[in-house]
């Protein structure tokens, strides 16, 4: 079973910055791609940026703002959020496919508080 801890959310005001950590723990599994979700109240859950073999994938409303990293050694990924807007607002939820010996499998965090306000 793999698990998907996040950590870094928080409370910042507009134009600020936070970096989100995720990190996956479990036994004999691959990271095929992991990245960033998240839902704001009343919204639907949307792709945030997610990166698989080098190639990283942002939404259009974050790009230029947000800089998503990984550290393969860790299996782990960090988003760093600058000029943060008040849109910007939501759970975020770290994700990844993994690769178990029955199969691929998606895997969730349980999600990390992003609010943005003055």
């Amino acid at each position: 079973q793999v698990q998907l801890v996040e950590s870094g959310g928080g409370l910042v005001q507009p134009g600020g910055s936070l970096t989100l950590s995720c990190v996956a723990s479990g036994s004999r599994f691959n990271i095929n791609n992991m990245g960033w979700y998240r839902q704001a109240p009343g919204s639907r859950r949307e792709l945030v940026a997610i990166t698989s073999d080098g190639f990283t994938h942002y939404a259009d409303s974050v790009k230029g703002r947000f800089t998503l990293s990984r550290d393969n050694a860790k299996n782990a990924v960090y988003l760093q959020m600058n000029i943060l807007k008040p849109e910007d607002t939501a759970v975020y939820y770290c994700k990844s496919q993994v690769m178990l010996s029955t199969g691929p499998s998606d895997v969730w965090g349980q999600g990390t508080q992003v609010t943005v306000s003055s």
